[in-house]
């Protein structure tokens, strides 16, 4: 006689788990679980109970439906679109919202993930710090995102960058279960190299994520300054992870040929755009494998920024603890000029365009009141 069981999330599980689960619970192998995943995966099906392998095995359905939760989509609430990029905040089964951006380029679309509501790493550069950290993301959580992106917008994604709301190494086993996910051939079929994990610098996390083989996607850190006391400032993980730990993390990080870390460098107006801070960050950048993406700060809507307020300098922020409403974006020369400082420092480094800053979709942007 069947007993209950616990519904399983299936938008959270390998394609070699639900098998386990159809043999287990259903006493069933390879030709419904193969069926079952290609209708949720590649299909989007909400109507999988119509494919032929379960139209002949109408008896299996009660059991799929008993075991399987289907309910773990997010319902998206709002939608806004602007420059191409689309932002999209949707509501999961507790009502906490979270934020997701579609980001297409020439030949390649970008989909934006959150890992959690709202993040405790409190970079003052970031309006989901703001938010204080409410909960991790379940892997089903974290997948729905993606399943809605394919679907419901009909985006073909290609690339994925955990670099939304969250630090994915505060949630680190769910996150990875879902990279496994997000590269099962059998569904969304994501290579790892598409994949991009940012972090603020859990150097823990950095550790566990080169112990693991066959799986490690692309990592990018989160740097934005080359000295502590800078770095402190504006990244309170600083404080007890410091620059010297993380270069050591990230210098014994393995790479695959042709594979760089990703330093990712938010330029704040008279905080960390002078010749000296290049020097720093070449410095930090000289014993890795590593490639600098530039990024001019973005705003929030609450910033309360005023064009014509006076530049904030390193020391006001390290004196003062400024918040995000005292940090001004640098003008286009501005981030030429620090672009010519680290080229001559030979840096490796690529000048970011900020997409979907119209919508609040730009990096630093995202974050929803928690309700």
């Amino acid at each position: 006689m069947k007993t209950d069981h616990e519904k399983m999330p299936i938008l959270g599980m390998t394609y070699d788990e639900v098998l386990e689960l159809f043999r287990s619970r259903c006493g069933r192998g390879k030709y419904h679980a193969g069926a079952l995943y290609r209708e949720i995966f590649q299909r989007g099906s909400g109507n999988w109970a119509s494919a032929p392998e379960f139209v002949n095995s109408p008896k299996l359905v009660p059991d799929i439906q008993r075991d399987f939760d289907f309910h773990a989509d997010p319902v998206i609430e709002t939608r806004q679109s602007g420059d191409g990029t689309t932002k999209f905040v949707s509501r999961i089964s507790d009502g906490a919202r979270i934020e997701s951006v579609i980001i297409p380029a020439e030949g390649r679309v970008t989909l934006c993930l959150s890992s959690q509501v709202g993040c405790r790493m409190g970079c003052i550069f970031c309006r989901t710090g703001k938010m204080g950290l409410v909960r991790n993301l379940t892997p089903s959580e974290i997948m729905g995102q993606v399943h809605r992106a394919r679907f419901d917008f009909g985006v073909p994604v290609r690339n994925i960058v955990f670099m939304g709301m969250g630090e994915p190494f505060d949630n680190f086993d769910n996150v990875m279960q879902a990279v496994r996910v997000l590269s099962e051939d059998r569904g969304f079929n994501i290579a790892r190299r598409r994949i991009t994990l940012s972090t603020a610098g859990r150097i823990d996390g950095i550790q566990r994520l080169s112990r693991m083989t066959g799986l490690r996607p692309q990592l990018a850190v989160s740097l934005n300054a080359g000295n502590d006391a800078l770095r402190s400032s504006l990244m309170p993980i600083n404080r007890t992870m410091p620059l010297a730990r993380l270069q050591a993390a990230l210098i014994d990080y393995p790479l695959e040929r042709g594979e760089a870390i990703l330093l990712e460098y938010i330029l704040l107006k008279g905080i960390n755009d002078r010749r000296e801070d290049a020097r720093a960050v070449a410095e930090f950048a000289a014993p890795l494998r590593a490639k600098v993406n530039l990024i001019p700060y973005n705003p929030g809507a609450d910033s309360g920024h005023d064009p014509g307020k006076r530049d904030v300098r390193s020391s006001d922020v390290k004196n003062s603890g400024q918040e995000e409403k005292h940090l001004v974006p640098p003008s286009a020369s501005d981030t030429d000029r620090f672009c010519g400082y680290l080229v001559d420092e030979k840096v490796f480094v690529r000048r970011r365009s900020s997409r979907g800053k119209g919508v609040m979709a730009a990096c630093g942007q995202l974050g929803s009141p928690p309700v």
